[in-house]
C-alpha cells in the first residue's frame, strides 16, 4: 500500500481521534493551526516529537525506535516487520504512538516523521549503520567462528552505543597485520572504519549479538516493585508520629526566628553558617533543617522582610497557624510541600561555578517540582491499602521505566528526595501512602484533617511531675496546657513523651509574663498526675520572693531641667498629656515617645528646648535629607509547566482546523484580493461578497487572525455591513483582516 502524509491521515481521522491528540500534545494547539497540513507540521517537528515522547514508557519507546532502524521515516513499514525486530507484541505500543501521530498509517504501511530521528539521534536503539552484505550472511555461523577476544569487544558495542574509539583503526597498517581484535574484525568487514581512531558495529551484527531483537526482551517489561503488607492504621499512625515531630521542631523554628532573624544573603537564601546554627538549635541535620526552613517559607510562615539589611521573619500567618489543631497545622505544611515549586534536595550540592546551591535561595527553584512529586506519590496510591515499597531503588528503576524522557539528570535523586521528604513530613510512613495524604492529594482537605486527626495520639490533659523537677507529658498535651507548661519549663527531650526540666530561669521566665506564683502552684497542683514535689514549691516561692524588687521601662527621651518650677509648668501643659511626659525625679521628666517628636511638641506650645547628646552637647536633630523606602528585590522570571487544554478549547480547535481543510479543499473561481495583501476595503470585495450573501453561496475567504496566522475558511455569508462579513453559523470575520475571497464553485 502507497505510503500515505501525516496531513492526509489526520485529514481522514475521526474528530475524536484529532480530539485524543490534541489533549496528549498540547503545544500542538497554540496557536490553533490552520488546517491539517499545518498541524502535521507542527506535529512532526524535533522539538514537538520530543515533548510527545516525555510521557512514554520504555516498551513504547522501543518500537518507536525500532521503526527508526527499519527506516519508517523515509519509508513505510510493516507492523510484521518490527515484531521481527522487537520480538513481541506491538499492538498496544502502535496505538499509543499513533494516538500521539507519532506514527501513522496502517499495520502494513506504518510512517515515523523525520524529525524523530533528531530526537533519537543518530544511533536509533544503539545500533549502527546497516551493511547490505551482512543481512544475508549466516549470523550464527559468522558468530560461532569468533574468538574470545573477538566477541567480547562485540559484545561490548553491541550494548551501545555502536561507535568505538581505537587506535587499531589506523589505514597505514599492512593488510597481513591482524594481530588485534580490531584489525581481524575490520579485515573480515564485522567492523565499519570511520576514520583512524573511529570503528562502528554494523547494524545487522548489532541485532544478532543482542539475540536477534532490537531490545533485550527483559527490558520491555516493567520491573516488579516488591511491596511490605501493612495495616492502614499501623501506617497512619506512624506517619503521624513523624507529623508530630514535623510540628514541633517547625514550631521551634518559628521561636528562634522571631527572636534572632537571620540574615538573608544578597545573592538569595540562607547562608551556610545560619543554616548550620539552626540544625544545631533544632538538634537536627542539615537536610532536616533545610526541609524545614523550605517549609516554613513556603508555606507562607516566614518570609525575606525586604528591608535595607532584610532577614528571614515569621509572618502574621504563624500566629493563627500555632493557635490551630494539629491536624490543621499539619494539612497547611503538608499542602505547601506539594505545591512547593521547589527541590530542597538540591541545597548542599554545587552549581557550575562550583557554588554551594542555598537553602530558600533561587537556585533551588524548579517549576515541575509538584508535577513530579505527586507523579511519585501516586505510584504509591496505585499499590494496594497499606501497602509500603520495600527499597526506594526499586521505586526508582519503575518510575524510569514508565517515563524514562523525563525529569533529566535530577530525576532518579528527585525520587529519593521526594520519599525522604513525605516520610519526614508524615505524608508516607513505612513506605506506604497515609490516609490523610490521599485525601490530600484528592483534593479533600477536610477529609485529610480528620484522618491525621484520627492518627495522632489524642491530647492529654494531665502531666507527670517528678522529685528531680523534671515534667513528663505522656502524649500531646492539649494546647492550652502545652502553652502553659512550655511558659514554665524547658524541653529536655522530646518525643512521644516529652519531658521537660523546671530550673529557676524557666520560672523566673513564667513570673516575667505576668504570672504570679499563686498561679504555677494551682497549675501544677491541678495538672499534675503525680504528688507535687516539696522541691518545686521551695523553687517557685523562693524565685517570685526575689523576683521584680528591682524593675525597668522604655523610654523613648527624657527631658532635665534644673528648674522644678519650669518642669512642673510643663506637667501642667497640655502637651505632657499629648505626649506622655512623666516625672521620675524632681529635675527629670521622662516619655515614651522619640526625642524629636517631643521637642518639636514643646516648641509648639511656646518651650524652647534644646536637644543634648551623650556628653551633655547641644545636637541638631533636623534631617539631613530626603528619606525612600528600600526597594523589594524582584525574583527572576522562570518558566513553567502548560496548563492543561478545557474539553472547550479541544472542540474549538478540532472545528477550525476541520474549517481550515473544508476551505482548502474546496474549488474556487477567480480569486479578488484586496490591495497590498489586506487593509482597504475594494468595490469588487463587496461586490463578491454581496452576492454571494443575496444568492446564499458559499465563499471562500483568506484571512489573517488576531495572532498573524493566515488561514483560509468557506463561509455562507448572511450580512455584510459594518466591516463585519458574518456566517450562517454566528462566525465573524472583520473585513480589513479579509486578504482574498472567491465564490466557491460546485
Amino acid at each position: 500500500m502507497p505510503a500515505t502524509s501525516l496531513a492526509d491521515w489526520l485529514r481522514s481521522a475521526s474528530d475524536d481521534t484529532l480530539a485524543t491528540l490534541l489533549r496528549s500534545r498540547r503545544d500542538l494547539a497554540t496557536p490553533p493551526p490552520a488546517d491539517s497540513t499545518v498541524l502535521a507540521t507542527r506535529a512532526g517537528t524535533a522539538g514537538s516529537v520530543a515533548r510527545a515522547c516525555e510521557d512514554l514508557d520504555t516498551a513504547t519507546l522501543a518500537v518507536l525506535e525500532t521503526l527508526l532502524v527499519a527506516g519508517a521515516d523515509t519509508a513505510a513499514v510493516t507492523r510484521r516487520d518490527v515484531a521481527g525486530l522487537v520480538r513481541t507484541d506491538v499492538g498496544g505500543a502502535l496505538d499509543r504512538l499513533r494516538a500521539r501521530a507519532l506514527v501513522w498509517g496502517d499495520d502494513d504501511a506504518l510512517n515515523v516523521a523525520p524529525g524523530a530521528r533528531e530526537v533519537f539521534g543518530p544511533y536509533p536503539a544503539g545500533l549502527g549503520a546497516s551493511v547490505p552484505a551482512l543481512a544475508a550472511a549466516d549470523m550464527d555461523a559468522v558468530l560461532t567462528e569468533l574468538g574470545e577476544d573477538e566477541r567480547s569487544l562485540l559484545d561490548t558495542l553491541a550494548a551501545g552505543p555502536p561507535i568505538g574509539r581505537t587506535r587499531d583503526a589506523a589505514t597505514d597498517v599492512p593488510p597481513e597485520r591482524t594481530d588485534t581484535p580490531v584489525r581481524r574484525l575490520l579485515a573480515r568487514g564485522l567492523l565499519l572504519r570511520h576514520d583512524d581512531q573511529t570503528v562502528e558495529l554494523p547494524r545487522e551484527l548489532g541485532i544478532a549479538l543482542r539475540g536477534g531483537a532490537t531490545f533485550p526482551p527483559e527490558s520491555l517489561v516493567e520491573p516488579e516493585l516488591p511491596t511490605n503488607p501493612h495495616q492502614q492504621s499501623s501506617v497512619d499512625e506512624v506517619a503521624a508520629g513523624e507529623a508530630m515531630e514535623l510540628l514541633r521542631q517547625l514550631e521551634s523554628l518559628l521561636r528562634t526566628w522571631s527572636l534572632t532573624p537571620p540574615p538573608v544573603l544578597k545573592s538569595g537564601g540562607l547562608g551556610v553558617r545560619e543554616l548550620r546554627r539552626l540544625a544545631r538549635d533544632l538538634e537536627v541535620d542539615e537536610t532536616r533543617a533545610t526541609l524545614l526552613a523550605e517549609l516554613a517559607v513556603g508555606a507562607g510562615l516566614a518570609a525575606d522582610s525586604q528591608e535595607s539589611s532584610p532577614e528571614w521573619v515569621p509572618t502574621t500567618l504563624t500566629d493563627s497557624w500555632l493557635a490551630s489543631a494539629p491536624p490543621e497545622r499539619w494539612v497547611t505544611l503538608a499542602r505547601a510541600w506539594l505545591e512547593l515549586p521547589r527541590l530542597p534536595g538540591l541545597a548542599g550540592r554545587r552549581d557550575a561555578k562550583d557554588k554551594p546551591l542555598l537553602p530558600l535561595a533561587e537556585d533551588l527553584r524548579r517549576p515541575l517540582a509538584p508535577a513530579f512529586r505527586r507523579r511519585v506519590l501516586d505510584s504509591l496510591g496505585e499499590l494496594p491499602s497499606g501497602a509500603g515499597v520495600k527499597s526506594v531503588d526499586e521505586l526508582v528503576a519503575v518510575l524510569a521505566w514508565r517515563m524514562p524522557r523525563r525529569g533529566g539528570r535530577l530525576r532518579d535523586d528527585t525520587v529519593r528526595w521526594t520519599m525522604a521528604e513525605a516520610a519526614a513530613i508524615g505524608v508516607t510512613g513505612m513506605g506506604a501512602l497515609t490516609s490523610a495524604a490521599a485525601a490530600l492529594l484528592a483534593g479533600d482537605r477536610h477529609g485529610a484533617a480528620n484522618a491525621m486527626a484520627d492518627a495522632m495520639p489524642k491530647p492529654v490533659a494531665h502531666v507527670l511531675v517528678q522529685a528531680d523537677l523534671t515534667v513528663v507529658a505522656p502524649g500531646p498535651l492539649e494546647p492550652a496546657l502545652a502553652g502553659e507548661i512550655a511558659a514554665v519549663a524547658d524541653v529536655e527531650s522530646a518525643g512521644h513523651a516529652t519531658v521537660y526540666r523546671v530550673t529557676e530561669s524557666s520560672v523566673r521566665r513564667a513570673l516575667d509574663t505576668g504570672r504570679t506564683a499563686g498561679e504555677l502552684h494551682e497549675l501544677f497542683g491541678t495538672r499534675s498526675a503525680t504528688p507535687v514535689p516539696q522541691s518545686l514549691t521551695y523553687l517557685i516561692d523562693d524565685v517570685a520572693r526575689r523576683h521584680g524588687r528591682l524593675r525597668g521601662g522604655n523610654a523613648g527621651s527624657f527631658l532635665r531641667c534644673d528648674d522644678e518650677v519650669l518642669l512642673a509648668e510643663v506637667l501642667g501643659n497640655q502637651v505632657a498629656r499629648e505626649y506622655d511626659l512623666r516625672r521620675i525625679a524632681p529635675t527629670v521628666l521622662i516619655s515614651s515617645l522619640p526625642l524629636a517628636e517631643v521637642l518639636d511638641g514643646l516648641r509648639e506650645a511656646g518651650f524652647a528646648p534644646a536637644a543634648e547628646g551623650p556628653d551633655g552637647r547641644i545636637v541638631d536633630l533636623r534631617p539631613s535629607g530626603r528619606r525612600v523606602p528600600a526597594r523589594s528585590r524582584q525574583a527572576r522570571p522562570v518558566a513553567s509547566e502548560p496548563g492543561t487544554i478545557s474539553p472547550e478549547q479541544v472542540a474549538s480547535v478540532v472545528e477550525h482546523v476541520r474549517a481550515g481543510d473544508r476551505a482548502a479543499g474546496s474549488r474556487r473561481g477567480r480569486v479578488v484580493r484586496l490591495p497590498g495583501g489586506g487593509g482597504a476595503d475594494t468595490s469588487a470585495t463587496l461586490a463578491l461578497l454581496t452576492e454571494a450573501t443575496r444568492r446564499q453561496r458559499q465563499v471562500w475567504i483568506g484571512f489573517v487572525d488576531s495572532n498573524g496566522t493566515a488561514s483560509q475558511r468557506v463561509v455562507t455569508p448572511v450580512r455584510v455591513g459594518g466591516g463585519i462579513l458574518e456566517g450562517e453559523g454566528r462566525e465573524r470575520y472583520p473585513l480589513h483582516r479579509i486578504t482574498s475571497a472567491a465564490l466557491v464553485e460546485d
